[in-house]
């Protein structure tokens, strides 16, 4: 999984604990900056079979190649040799546009449906309308995905009983990759409220003048962290309050300033549950909180296990 990313009340934000400078309590409107590019989104879902309890993780990877051409991976149980390509090609001269791949995973017979011949796109490589995937596990719906995928498209496209049997599914990991100089920005939904919220990371001199760069981090044009001297704090965590529920912000600038070359950035959003909650409240180290090298290294496991959710971001710097 790292090979894919290697460089993550609604108006009531607080904080906790804060081990940087106070925010401003007053919302922040910032100036229209040039947008960031996405060149990549890994998001992994979890499926939880109705028929024998079992468990699948499906991970989708939307890219965009060096040629401009947008591309989708697919592989089941972090297991590269399940992984295969979903054609994103318009299928123009064909009568029948959706595609379809039938695969063995683990004694499971797993079916997979998509159809991206009039999918809309905005700057990324992921589409925003006019697609469907559907995935089914032994004749059970596992996943669905897209604006397409309706009741009526299961039934009717793709032969798949409607009313029968439904495995539930739920995202629990989202992984951004993002180019550019000084700003990048993002949406995101925290937890099952179905809330999208603006997020924008921004690193500047906080004053004409000043050497040190700042960080800061807005959700819904608010601003949620500000670090000053980031040469000195380049690495961080800090809790904020998305939607009434508790998010563990970590960052980790060091190959900003020290890495000539690599440049890339990584900034963790983490809901918490009481397993998570528990284990931050007992850690006393925080190399063991936020080094984010070793959150990557445990987070396929995580992933298998815990009902919290990640939003990983990678930024590079371009300029």
């Amino acid at each position: 999984m790292r090979d894919i990313i290697s460089c993550f009340s609604e108006d009531s934000i607080s904080f906790s604990n804060p081990s940087c400078s106070h925010p401003s309590k007053n919302a922040f409107i910032s100036p229209s900056p040039l947008p960031s590019v996405q060149n990549a989104v890994t998001c992994v879902y979890r499926t939880i079979l109705s028929k024998h309890k079992k468990q699948l993780l499906i991970t989708i990877s939307w890219f965009t190649a060096q040629t401009g051409h947008r591309d989708v991976l697919m592989s089941f149980d972090h297991d590269p040799s399940s992984s295969f390509r979903l054609g994103t090609n318009s299928g123009l001269f064909r009568k029948n546009r959706s595609q379809y791949r039938k695969v063995e995973h683990q004694s499971s017979e797993i079916e997979v449906f998509w159809d991206f011949s009039k999918a809309v796109y905005e700057t990324g490589p992921e589409p925003v309308d006019g697609f469907y995937v559907l995935v089914t596990v032994d004749s059970e719906l596992g996943l669905v995905l897209g604006d397409m995928a309706t009741q009526e498209a299961i039934s009717k496209k793709l032969k798949v009983c409607a009313s029968g049997d439904r495995a539930k599914f739920s995202m629990v990991s989202r992984r951004e990759h993002l180019s550019g100089d000084s700003m990048y920005s993002t949406k995101a939904r925290f937890g099952m409220t179905g809330i999208v919220h603006d997020v924008l990371i921004n690193h500047r001199d906080e004053r004409e003048g000043q050497k040190d760069p700042v960080l800061y981090v807005y959700v819904d044009k608010k601003i949620v962290l500000r670090v000053k001297r980031l040469q000195w704090n380049f690495r961080g965590s800090q809790t904020i309050f998305v939607d009434g529920s508790a998010i563990d912000l970590l960052w980790n600038v060091h190959d900003w300033f020290f890495v000539p070359g690599t440049r890339c950035a990584t900034f963790m959003f983490r809901t918490r549950n009481e397993t998570s909650s528990a284990a931050i409240a007992t850690t006393t180290d925080d190399s063991e909180r936020f080094w984010l090298e070793e959150k990557l290294a445990m987070q396929e496991e995580e992933e298998s296990h815990r009902s919290d959710f990640s939003l990983l971001i990678c930024a590079s710097k371009s300029a």
